[in-house]
């Protein structure tokens, strides 16, 4: 295994774990402000006075004789997503892709009934899921079809793209790729594909799982070399309009680009990991003092973005 020292990190302006913590999040982001992004359902209804789309609502369950209504509704449907309010990391998310006469199919391709999407509901209500153990609420929500563009870099599950804010500007972002390794999750610790995209056009710059180089996909075989985000700068502008709905200075905004809606906002992330450094092989702490140093911030959403493509483009 290669490594490389400390004094090397630093010169690459790598951020690290202690620096974020007390230099960014603890400075920039109100406690106030965490219920907004800790809980999905409170994000779907804040970010939607803001103008930013969130996948389809289609029923909150909050008590246990709430399920019966559960089963009846998810008769109707072909495929949707059950999530925990309060979960994080991707556990407790159950995708519906498709029916088997009166089956239900996972992401996976495994079958399931109804009895088992119950349960489920059942032990997110008690917390099974949730970030400090205590009762939660389950959120149903249409299916996201990813762009038939992204998705066919992707393994079972919908790639997403994370862009971390700060004080409003979009400063750096990835594509995240499932993979077999991740379960068909786009999460990285996990083993999913992280790919580093260009500020200034949307396009890739280098790719990585487990912090490891890679040029291919490890399922599909695909180059991740020339992938190309559209509506790019709508999905920066989207992330920017984050910042005025939660209030946090330093935060992660995930988006998915779906088929027939476009960019929408998956969740919002006030501890942000810091493997987007490695997946863009260059440190957000040059971006983040840039944007400390500011002497006229820009105002709007869209100022704040198109400030970001110009000034962090990748040369």
């Amino acid at each position: 295994m290669d490594w490389i020292s400390p004094r090397a990190l630093k010169r690459l302006g790598m951020l690290n774990m202690n620096q974020r913590n007390v230099d960014y999040i603890a400075r920039y982001n109100e406690r106030s402000s965490y219920p907004l992004v800790d809980n999905k359902l409170k994000t779907k209804l804040v970010v939607a006075e803001y103008g930013v789309k969130t996948p389809k609502l289609l029923q909150v369950v909050k008590q246990q004789h709430e399920i019966s209504h559960f089963r009846e509704m998810a008769d109707e449907l072909a495929g949707f997503a059950i999530k925990p309010a309060k979960g994080s990391g991707g556990k407790g998310i159950t995708v519906i892709t498709g029916r088997d006469e009166e089956y239900f199919v996972k992401a996976s391709g495994a079958r399931v009934g109804a009895p088992v999407l119950e349960r489920h509901l059942t032990n997110i209500l008690a917390g099974l899921y949730s970030l400090a153990g205590t009762p939660d609420v389950a959120i149903v929500e249409n299916l996201v079809e990813s762009a038939p563009s992204l998705a066919r870099y992707s393994h079972q599950g919908v790639p997403d793209i994370r862009i971390v804010v700060f004080q409003g500007y979009p400063v750096m972002a990835m594509l995240r790729l499932a993979t077999t390794a991740s379960d068909g999750k786009a999460n990285l610790h996990q083993g999913a594909v992280g790919v580093g995209l260009d500020i200034g056009t949307g396009k890739s710059l280098n790719a990585v799982q487990f912090n490891r180089p890679i040029t291919l996909h490890p399922d599909t075989g695909l180059a991740l070399e020339n992938i190309n985000i559209e509506d790019w700068e709508e999905m920066l502008e989207m992330a920017s309009r984050c910042y005025e709905a939660t209030g946090l200075g330093y935060m992660g905004v995930d988006l998915v680009v779906d088929a027939n809606e476009g960019p929408l906002l998956l969740e919002l992330n006030a501890r942000p990991g810091l493997a987007i450094q490695m997946a863009n092989g260059r440190g957000l702490l040059p971006r983040l003092r840039a944007i400390e140093s500011l002497k006229r911030p820009h105002f709007t959403p869209r100022e704040r973005a198109n400030y970001a493509m110009k000034t962090f483009a990748s040369l």
